[in-house]
């Protein structure tokens, strides 16, 4: 594919043509030759959607509640692009569910444009092909972004890196869930959505994920993970504790002229300094998706995440980390490449392998042997 084919479907995806945002994006899944480019050429057209990620322990209705999600910001006039990352097949790398029925209440939607994408096995569940299909889906004037990750609990962190705000799906009485979000998924969620909340138990699952949150933005718990800026866990240590932005009540902070918590404290001017600016503590709300109850509650307090990102400067911040970690990304997936191919030229990574165990050479040594033209080639640059 050259250079004038991929700028004229980019252009067509800038037009709003459907076709070429599927064909761009079925470009970007399977890698082929100048997907590079198209996401380079859609690149300048980004950054205007809000993207959530909707993540959670199977079977806790996270596509019920993405369809019902999807459906209510049709009904607003907005439209909506759908990722549903899938476990990937150990023999094909596919996704294993494929393009499933899950999205009942949008089919014939054009405005919602639903694809499912296999996690390809990475940690995190989110492949570096689903950012891309984000941004191609963020440029094509998608308004709202959904990624539903693949549910495999404290793996799901990755998806922190490519959405603005995480929802963390918990259905009531699963002791299971609470003892997963226990062992680390607790620090990525900005929503917590305990589903199914007609099912006995919700409302105790609800008090305990409120514990857990106290508990969290209490230095004496020693919990506090940096996941929300600065201001909620910077050095202050006590700020931000206990904020709400604009429900429910405000145990320390103080409100702002907006209804945003502040970052209470009592005492010296640096703090004072500190003061105006809004800092977020996660929300835990009940919904039944089957039936679309809580949803309206669900999207007023994503809106209200969203504004508290753009208003403290958090969402500039998410965009500059995701940059840096996408170079990054690209950077391994690169320099791994080009150790393969020179693996290749030698003899093959078996050869190695054989010489290790004649005790001929160590693994150290062969690294270091392998390495040695891309340091000098480096090297040289710096002189």
């Amino acid at each position: 594919m050259n250079r004038a084919v991929e700028s004229d479907l980019v252009e067509r995806l800038l037009a709003g043509e459907h076709r070429a945002l599927a064909r761009v994006i079925t470009k970007i899944e399977s890698q082929t030759s100048g997907y590079r480019d198209l996401v380079s050429e859609i690149h300048a057209h980004t950054g205007q959607a809000s993207v959530v990620g909707i993540t959670g322990s199977p079977g806790a209705g996270k596509s019920t509640l993405v369809d019902k999600l999807a459906k209510y910001y049709r009904d607003q006039g907005e439209t909506v692009g759908v990722i549903a990352v899938d476990p990937s097949s150990p023999y094909t790398g596919g996704a294993v569910l494929g393009d499933r029925i899950r999205m009942a209440s949008n089919v014939g939607d054009m405005d919602v444009f639903f694809r499912s994408m296999s996690a390809r096995g990475q940690l995190g569940g989110l492949s570096t092909a689903t950012a891309d299909a984000v941004k191609a889906l963020d440029a094509f004037g998608k308004d709202r972004i959904i990624i539903e990750t693949v549910g495999a609990g404290q793996n799901e962190v990755d998806v922190v890196k490519t959405a603005d705000t995480v929802v963390v799906l918990v259905q009531p009485g699963s002791g299971d869930d609470v003892q997963m979000l226990k062992a680390g998924i607790l620090e990525i969620g900005d929503v917590f959505v305990v589903n199914k909340a007609d099912m006995e138990g919700a409302s105790r699952t609800v008090a305990e994920l409120e514990e857990m949150i106290h508990l969290r933005d209490d230095p004496r718990a020693n919990l506090d993970t940096g996941h929300h800026g600065a201001g909620a866990f910077g050095d202050s240590g006590g700020h931000g504790h206990g904020g709400d932005h604009g429900h429910g009540d405000n145990a320390h902070g103080h409100n702002d002229t907006n209804g945003h918590d502040t970052a209470g404290h009592d005492g010296d001017e640096d703090a004072a300094a500190e003061v105006a600016r809004p800092v977020w503590t996660p929300k835990v709300i009940k919904t039944i998706a089957t039936t679309g109850e809580g949803i309206d509650t669900l999207v007023e307090t994503l809106d209200d995440h969203y504004d508290y990102l753009s208003e403290s400067g958090e969402l500039t911040e998410k965009a500059r980390q995701r940059a840096s970690e996408e170079i990054r990304q690209l950077l391994r997936s690169d320099v791994n490449r080009l150790l393969e191919a020179e693996i290749e030229r030698r003899g093959g990574i078996d050869d190695f392998a054989d010489a290790v165990v004649d005790k001929e050479t160590d693994p150290y040594e062969v690294a270091e042997d392998v390495l040695e033209p891309i340091r000098e080639c480096l090297e040289d640059r710096d002189d």
